[in-house]
């Protein structure tokens, strides 16, 4: 599914405006960005949790060339599936 799917999707079911719709899902997005840039945790029961965590400095090495390169620390977004999207994957709500 593309963003603009889902945006049609969620107008669809909220009864919405596409614009309307679409506002909503990039002002999620964007709230959610800005939070995991803090450092903090979105909660969404019964969907998931967003966070961050941290990947040490690694050394590399380039495929091609067989050089040795340094990986720089970085820090990745993670998501853990909630029960209730779990259900709903798994068949077992709807």
């Amino acid at each position: 599914m593309t963003k603009a799917e889902l945006v049609t999707a969620v107008a669809g079911k909220a009864g919405i405006t596409k614009v309307d719709a679409e506002k909503a899902v990039k002002g999620l997005i964007d709230a959610v960005g800005k939070c995991l840039k803090k450092g903090d945790k979105v909660s969404l029961v019964g969907f998931g949790t967003f966070s961050t965590a941290k990947r040490a400095a690694r050394q590399g090495q380039n495929p091609q060339t067989g050089k040795k390169i340094n990986i720089p620390a970085s820090v990745y977004p993670k998501f853990k599936a909630g029960k209730g999207l779990k259900e709903v994957v798994n068949g077992k709500k709807k």
